[in-house]
């Protein structure tokens, strides 16, 4: 007998037999008795081995999860919907998430139905509330490539989630998000909710300098391995969940992609207005400072993210020759110059009638610089917090004594040529020089001042090289690192997939 039976059982020593003649085949329909025949003797010994396990289910691109609490109503609706429009017209494998805020209706149960009946459906179960919470909980487990997440009422149009997903694909952007306040948005809802939104995304561009123009708005989309790097640093586990990994990512230097979106505002909505926009005027104030104290790493994590590509090599350098953020260190110190000179050119004024043009300038150009090192320090060089900031300062008091030499001197220069220069000359005179001062600030500034600071930063982003030893070194702290990092799933946290 050959075949999967003999494969499956250890070879015996054979023995030589007579040869027989071979069994007639069994009349139809007649039943055999005794001892098997050799095909059902094989059938028998296949059907006793185990099956084999199955597959493990492909990795997906995209991973959208939809939280939900206390959505018995909809949830069957709209989690049918998305998967037979994703099934039907989306061009990637996809993976459709319900992540379970312990609801207290008959939602869980209905998701564990969902995800038995549909194929590339799961469900999770959390046993607390919160949208950023469920996110944080299914975002840190998933192997896609795209994590998205969508409102359980798909007030969305589905048509915007192939123009969300493909940027993060295709590598040329990190976050994608819908906005509603765009002009070639359509969007359906009632002026409460319309002034709501505006206002609250015009107090984010205020306080916390954000270019992004949607924050709320319940359709967005980030790269995986961006999310691994921004979930440690996201305290919040609510509503202002979403606001906080934007900032963060916008800080990063991550590029946000903005889709405009078709809206209908959906009237049963769950949602406590004021409740949600007192929580997030709460995170407002609490991000700020931990952006202004320095206490959130974001130039560490800028440096790490920028270290890696989308393929998760080294990212390609987008000007070959022109040191990494030369051109915006530029453009702002340069507005923080125009600034300073004409602080400087008014002070002047002022003071030379009363102390004499060099005492004028002297004093003129101490009071603008030390205002110059301190703007540049945080908007130019983005260097945060109290460290090294008296060190800083006292650089930039020697960077400033080149330039009080160099207009100084040039006054000089003035006096010896002609004895009683008008004002207008000694103030034309004293801009052109302060102008190449500034141009040796910036330079001094770049490659003395804050160079340590980067390199220290520079450091503590990138680990140590492995060496030949066999001790074990202590890996140097990263974003992800210096943040809390993220806690383990709870044993309350269920996963079903069928």
């Amino acid at each position: 007998m050959t075949g999967e039976g003999e494969r499956n059982h250890p070879r015996r020593p054979q023995r030589a037999v007579p040869p027989v003649a071979p069994l007639a085949a069994p009349p139809a329909g007649a039943v055999s008795q005794g001892a098997p025949a050799p095909a059902a003797a094989a059938a028998a010994a296949a059907a006793a081995v185990p099956a084999p396990a199955p597959a493990p289910a492909p990795t997906p691109a995209v991973e959208i999860v939809i939280p939900v609490y206390n959505e018995d109503r909809d949830l069957e609706r709209s989690v049918t919907r998305l998967h037979a429009y994703l099934a039907e017209s989306f061009p990637f494998s996809f993976r459709i998430t319900i992540a379970d805020n312990a609801s207290t209706d008959n939602t869980w149960p209905l998701a564990r139905v969902l995800a038995a009946a549909l194929p590339n459906v799961h469900a999770v179960h959390l046993d607390e509330k919160g949208r950023g919470r469920a996110l944080r909980a299914v975002w840190g487990q998933s192997d896609a490539t795209v994590l998205a997440y969508m409102d359980v009422d798909l007030s969305t149009d589905l048509a915007a989630l192939l123009p969300l997903v493909a940027p993060l694909l295709s590598g040329h952007s990190d976050v994608a998000i819908g906005t509603r306040l765009n002009a070639a948005s359509r969007v359906v809802r009632g002026p409460k909710r319309e002034i709501i939104s505006r206002c609250y995304n015009l107090l984010l561009r205020t306080v916390l300098r954000a270019r992004f123009s949607d924050a709320q708005c319940g359709f967005k989309a980030i790269r995986a391995d961006r999310a691994r790097e921004l979930l440690p640093l996201v305290e919040d586990t609510a509503w202002f969940f979403d606001t906080e990994l934007l900032v963060l990512a916008e800080r990063a230097g991550l590029r946000i992609y903005e889709v405009p979106v078709d809206w209908v505002d959906d009237p049963d909505s769950r949602v406590d207005v004021v409740a949600t926009a007192l929580a997030d005027l709460r995170g407002v104030r609490r991000l700020g400072w931990g952006l202004a104290s320095g206490r959130i790493p974001v130039r560490i994590l800028r440096q790490t993210l920028a270290a890696h590509g989308p393929d998760g090599g080294p990212a390609p350098d987008p000007l070959p020759g022109v040191p990494g953020g030369l051109a915006r260190q530029f453009l702002r110190f340069a507005a923080v110059g125009v600034a300073s000179t004409l602080a400087y050119l008014v002070l002047f004024l002022l003071l030379h009638d009363w102390t004499g043009a060099q005492v004028a300038n002297a004093s003129a150009l101490l009071l603008t610089a030390v205002g110059n090192t301190a703007v540049n320090r945080r908007v130019t060089f983005n260097v945060r917090g109290a460290a090294r900031a008296g060190r800083h300062h006292l650089q930039g008091l020697a960077v400033f004594a080149l330039g009080l030499a160099l207009t100084s001197g040039a006054l000089a220069a003035l006096h010896a040529l002609t004895r009683t220069p008008s004002r207008l000359v000694e103030a034309g005179l004293l801009v052109a020089a302060n102008l190449a001062a500034t141009l040796l600030r910036f330079v001094l500034f770049r490659s003395w001042v804050f160079r340590s600071a980067a390199a220290t930063a520079a450091a503590t982003a990138t680990p140590p090289p492995p060496t030949a030893t066999a001790t074990t070194a202590t890996p140097a702290p990263t974003a992800a690192t210096a943040a809390a990092p993220l806690p383990p799933p709870s044993p309350s946290m269920q996963r079903i997939h069928p």
